[in-house]
């Protein structure tokens, strides 16, 4: 089975460097237009299955892809972002944040710890193995998504799992 793993296009948040979890912030016209690159970058790639994020940012750059392969888009909940509880919105770069992004196992007030989405997301690529064993499966999440996959696929040290940044409409490929 292979496995692409690509993150949404360009939002408003992501163009304003904040921390956007499970906000839904569109997609810039800049995002839109990565989008359709990703569908031109993915053309030769033989994708069977396309499962996204129900955020409208990842459905959208999701879309792109689908329809110049003739498929339809699967949702999963699995694949949204995670929750960042009460850093929702600040910036990026806020001392805060980054000290308890630090911290994997540490949820965040009113939102989830990474340990929590390398649960769901872990279970979703197991179960995506088994029910398309031998297929090409397009997921498009996000950022934080794209993080946990890596670490399922490739060992990381915990410094190498905090820097890891997938550019907006950015993919890899695992194979297994």
């Amino acid at each position: 089975m292979r496995l692409y793993v690509a993150r949404h296009g360009e939002t408003e948040w992501n163009r304003l460097n904040k921390v956007c979890g499970r906000t839904d912030s569109p997609l810039t016209d800049t995002g839109l237009r990565q989008a359709q690159l990703l569908a031109d970058k993915l053309d030769d790639c033989p994708i069977d299955v396309i499962i996204a994020s129900p955020l409208s940012r990842a459905q959208k750059t999701a879309q792109a892809v689908a329809q110049r392969k003739h498929l339809q888009v699967v949702t999963d909940d699995r694949l949204i972002e995670q929750d960042y509880g009460v850093y929702e919105g600040v910036p990026r770069d806020d001392e805060d944040f980054l000290n308890n992004k630090r911290m994997f196992a540490y949820r965040y007030p009113g939102g989830e710890s990474m340990m929590d989405i390398a649960r769901r997301t872990y279970d979703l690529i197991i179960e995506t193995k088994k029910r398309y064993p031998d297929s090409s499966v397009l997921f498009v999440c996000h950022n934080g998504i794209c993080r946990v996959i890596c670490s399922y696929f490739r060992d990381m040290t915990n410094e190498e799992y905090f820097e890891f940044s997938q550019d907006n409409c950015g993919y890899n490929v695992y194979e297994f």
